[in-house]
């Protein structure tokens, strides 16, 4: 399991066991995150599971694609570090991986 620290815009900190493979919104959804709407379940067709990587992560988490960054348009508070929680997939490289959600989603 991969450990993810997710930050709630109170600055309440949730570590989560995450299964290698999924989702970043599939794991939060799974183990009760707030701050994870996922109104499209995962399709990349909302912004609603927006979140901020923390810095230190960005270079192993990679960039949005085109598809993600048309989608994040429609986000609140979108900044360099945001990313779809739906289009980042957990891998073991991800163990100790922090992100933030935003005050609010979309």
């Amino acid at each position: 399991m991969v450990k993810v620290t997710y930050i709630d815009c109170a600055g309440t900190a949730r570590t989560i066991d995450a299964q290698a493979g999924a989702t970043l919104m599939e794991a939060a959804i799974k183990n009760g995150v707030p701050g994870i709407d996922a109104e499209c379940g995962g399709a990349c067709a909302c912004a609603t599971c927006h979140v901020y990587v923390d810095e230190t992560w960005r270079e192993k988490v990679g960039p949005p694609t085109a598809m993600e960054e048309d989608m994040l348009d429609f986000g609140y508070d979108v900044r360099p570090n945001s990313r779809l929680s739906c289009q980042v997939k957990v891998s073991d490289e991800l163990d100790g991986l922090v992100i933030r959600t935003p005050e609010r989603q979309a």
